[in-house]
């Protein structure tokens, strides 16, 4: 069998599409800069969008923003829930000890795609990651703490798929080397200062931890707090075991002899 080329030009659409989903009335310069395409490519690629009514512009100030039509794209994807079930009261415990929103997250292709979150439930966030959010897998601590718990060759494969239409990057290399990886492995958890993927790019950092199911990694768990608020060694000292307490706990009970959640939880990230 012949080994699988991504198509640039889909490629490229899927990430403006996502760029804009995430932003809010975006203007062409800043989906261009988020997606680090050329703005005559961004351009067009926004002009075939509104085309097939997934985009919509505001005429006034020329900002973008999806339709309800991408909900369109969701229509054949089922998931069952049950990991979303187990998480989500260790998620709400972990904000109201600490305050900070919490997100649950699921590899997906290059992406990591928010399942749930606490960001509604406090006031220490910028806005609400709702569920389809989606994040770049090599540029956040969701992605990283993924990585670093597949097996080698899986990685591998990811890497090589990224690397086929993204320019090759230090953190890519670190990545294939395992250096990042023994590291993040080492520490239980893995971290990203300033995230630039949302919508106000450099105002949170994140700590991540896996969640793990039969020894393997399905999902992430992922605080988010602002920047400024204090400094990461900080922020792990304070957070980092209540994360990986709590990520410990929903495997458990993903695990629980008798109890169709694990196989549930592994299905429906099977089918994303």
């Amino acid at each position: 069998m012949e080994k699988s080329v991504p198509i640039r030009s889909v490629s490229r659409s899927i990430a403006v599409l996502q760029a804009i989903n995430r932003g809010e009335w975006l203007t062409v310069m800043e989906i261009s800069k988020a997606v680090d395409l050329p703005y005559p490519t961004t351009f067009r690629i926004i002009q075939t969008l509104m085309h097939e009514g997934l985009v919509t512009c505001e005429a006034g100030c020329k900002r973008y923003r999806v339709t309800a039509l991408v909900q369109s794209l969701a229509l054949g994807y089922a998931d069952n829930g049950s990991l979303i079930e187990v998480a989500r009261p260790h998620m709400v415990a972990l904000t109201q000890q600490h305050a900070w929103p919490v997100s649950l997250t699921t590899h997906v292709g290059r992406s990591m795609i928010v399942r749930d979150s606490t960001h509604t439930l406090s006031s220490l966030t910028f806005c609400n990651y709702a569920p389809g959010y989606s994040l770049p897998l090599l540029e956040c601590a969701s992605g990283h703490a993924f990585l670093a718990h597949i097996g080698h060759e899986e990685r591998l494969g990811l890497l090589a798929g990224l690397e086929a239409y993204e320019r090759r990057t230090p953190l890519l290399d670190m990545f294939k080397s395992e250096r990042l990886v023994q590291m993040i492995r080492d520490n239980g958890y893995a971290t990203w200062e300033r995230n630039p993927h949302t919508q106000f790019p450099g105002k949170t950092s994140s700590i991540a931890v896996p969640v793990m199911n039969q020894g393997e990694v399905i999902a992430t768990l992922t605080l988010v707090f602002f920047a400024s608020a204090l400094p990461m060694a900080e922020a792990v000292r304070r957070y980092a075991d209540d994360l990986k307490a709590a990520a410990r706990e929903i495997s458990a009970a993903l695990n629980q002899p008798g109890s169709r959640r694990a196989t549930m939880a592994v299905e429906a990230v099977a089918t994303a």
